[in-house]
């Protein structure tokens, strides 16, 4: 993909409505990779999505950069969303990075999310980011 452009714009307006778009950008076999899942093909993939909305409110990614290369594309992002449960929600923000490659035709053939599931996440969760505090204070020299 020369300009990854529609893309983004897809990745930041990404809503229940717009998850079945995922064919207009990924290849059918296209593979997605982040810390909790692993997945092939479009279906996979939409499924990835679909589930992202009904577990966290206001789910919006804002990518904050973009690196280009022969190999692809590498987005810098910012997820923010509202948690959900028995506790007060709260607004929080997952950074990460996501490399892109694609085919002769433009589309994905390959997303790959790097990001820090204990700092980003599970840090900030009220109880289980007790417990990674002390652990991370008790890892230190």
């Amino acid at each position: 993909m020369n300009n990854p452009q529609a893309l983004i714009d897809w990745f930041e307006h990404l809503s229940p409505a717009t998850v079945d778009l995922v064919p207009q950008f990924y290849a059918a076999n296209a593979e997605f990779k982040d810390p909790f899942n692993e997945v092939r093909g479009t279906d996979a993939i939409a499924h990835i999505f679909r589930h992202m909305f009904a577990q966290v409110d206001e789910p919006r990614f804002v990518v904050t950069g973009r690196f280009s290369g022969e190999d692809g594309v590498m987005l810098l992002w910012d997820f923010r969303f509202r948690s959900r449960g028995p506790l007060t929600p709260q607004a929080m923000t997952v950074r990460g990075t996501t490399h892109l490659r694609f085919d002769a035709a433009g589309k994905v053939v390959l997303h790959r999310d790097y990001w820090d599931a204990a700092e980003e996440l599970y840090a900030k969760l009220p109880l289980l980011g007790a417990l990674m505090r002390g652990l991370q204070r008790r890892a230190r020299a």
